[in-house]
């Protein structure tokens, strides 16, 4: 089953900032939800482990992950796949932008095309969808909190 999903965010830090951010292990574990496990194995490559809940499958994926296309600080492409047993597979990329945003911050745009199997493909793209959308949703409020200077918070 296919998935693609759109969106910005507006981010309190400069592009520098962002982009450090979005290639920190430490700081992208600790929002990706349900992540347990990412570990740096090069420069553009990293290994990850992450528990996922969708509807009445629930799994541990356990993937690669590569950034290509890259353009320091402006834009890359994630590319990953991982495999969660007999829940299923996910694979697929995101191209991700990073743009003058508001007041000195930087606009995050990001376009996700993913293919789901397995148990996960018969849950139906709605639900699946919705878990997506609510992962991305979580993951950029801590992305946020991230960014923003503890005097600030």
């Amino acid at each position: 089953m296919a998935m693609t999903m759109t969106g910005e965010v507006n981010l309190p830090a400069e592009r520098d900032a962002v982009w450090a951010a979005l290639n920190d292990p430490e700081v992208l574990k600790s929002c990706i939800p349900g992540c347990q496990e990412l570990n740096k194995v090069s420069d553009t490559e990293f290994e990850a482990v992450a528990k996922v809940a969708v509807g009445p499958v629930k799994a541990t994926f356990k993937g690669r992950i590569s950034l290509q296309d890259l353009d320091p600080p402006n834009a890359y492409t994630i590319r990953g796949e991982g495999q969660g047993g007999v829940a299923g597979f996910a694979k697929g990329g995101a191209k991700v932008r990073l743009e003058p945003g508001d007041e000195g911050g930087t606009k995050l745009v990001y376009d996700v095309e993913a293919t789901v199997g397995g148990k996960l493909a018969q849950l139906g793209g709605r639900l699946v969808n919705g878990v997506a959308k609510k992962n991305a949703d979580e993951f950029f409020a801590c992305f946020v909190r991230a960014l923003t200077p503890a005097e600030a918070a």
